[in-house]
């Protein structure tokens, strides 16, 4: 009987997102792909440091334990096979378990994302996090200069999330573009009751919940726990339409915090994400200041246009 992926929570990350491959990412923006395989070869017994998405994999990947595999990382990488070995070898030095690796030599990357039935998207690949989400898969730009997670609560996964754009559609965020802040108040002042479309990252917001409730009874066994928050520009009366949308997609966030426009960055540094998501450009800044951060290319602010997310069938490509 074949493997199956189903009823995982698949992670499919890019070599780069995974391991600091910064230097050697300059050798082939300075020379070309010969070159950058060249160095890697050389380095191939080298272990690779650590990158922005290691902590959050590493945790991921230690809800597995004994017959019980709730969770799959698979490298879906840009990268040559001969480089896809230094990478194998360096997560096999940093004690991660992966077995599923796709490698394609310059290819674009996203178009196995279907077979992989991805729940989450990690590249340092512009296009490739672009292509991702017009296919509906949670998708997100790391930002390699981001501080590395602080090796704190290590029995618990902490992610957090933007609301606008990321969880939820645009359509708040168009009105509050188009006709400024007393317009997006009063908008969703009036829309409080009626929940606002799915944005690209609910899928994810799903499957970790589904995750989550898998891993209570192995937390009271001292097992691994996970964490959410929402953390969002939006204030009152604004926040009430937030929360009765994720009461209707029967999920409840650990922690939201409504900032009213306040810098993400401080508190994001309390709640010390090992991943935070987010599409402004600014916010995205603001939290790699103080933690591993990742842009959701979507929505009007990378020039889309108002839409639900719908999560694509696993049958089309």
């Amino acid at each position: 009987m074949p493997a199956t992926l189903n009823g995982k929570l698949v992670v499919a990350i890019s070599s780069r997102a995974l391991f600091d491959f910064e230097e050697e990412n300059r050798v082939f923006e300075d020379e070309d792909d010969a070159a950058y395989m060249r160095v890697q070869l050389e380095r191939l017994d080298a272990p690779a440091r650590p990158g922005v998405a290691f902590a959050l994999i590493k945790k991921l990947l230690a809800f597995n334990h004994g017959d019980t595999q709730p969770v799959e990382v698979v490298i879906l990488s840009r990268n040559d096979p001969v480089s896809g070995l230094r990478v194998f070898k360096s997560a096999e030095h940093n004690g991660l378990k992966l077995e599923r690796g796709v490698f394609t030599r310059g290819r674009a990357a996203h178009h196995y994302l279907t077979p992989l039935q991805a729940n989450l998207f990690l590249s340092a690949n512009d296009a490739d996090v672009r292509e991702a989400i017009v296919r509906g898969f949670p998708a997100a730009r790391v930002y390699p200069q981001s501080l590395l997670a602080a090796e704190t609560h290590a029995d618990e996964v902490r992610i957090a999330f933007d609301g606008d754009a990321v969880l939820f559609s645009d359509e708040a965020e168009i009105v509050y573009q188009k006709d400024g802040l007393p317009a997006f108040h009063a908008h969703e002042h009036d829309k409080a009751a009626l929940p606002l479309p799915a944005g690209p990252f609910r899928p994810l917001l799903e499957a970790l919940h589904r995750l989550q409730q898998q891993a209570v009874e192995q937390a009271a066994e001292g097992g691994m726990k996970l964490r959410t928050a929402l953390v969002t520009a939006r204030s009152a009366p604004a926040h009430e339409r937030a929360i009765r949308t994720l009461m209707s997609w029967g999920i409840a966030v650990d922690e939201a915090m409504f900032l009213g426009g306040l810098d993400k960055g401080p508190f994001l540094r309390e709640f010390a994400p090992d991943f935070f998501f987010d599409d402004q450009t600014g916010h995205c800044e603001s939290g790699a200041r103080v933690g591993p951060t990742g842009q959701v290319i979507y929505g009007v602010t990378h020039g889309g246009e108002l839409a639900s997310f719908a999560v694509p069938s696993q049958q089309v490509d």
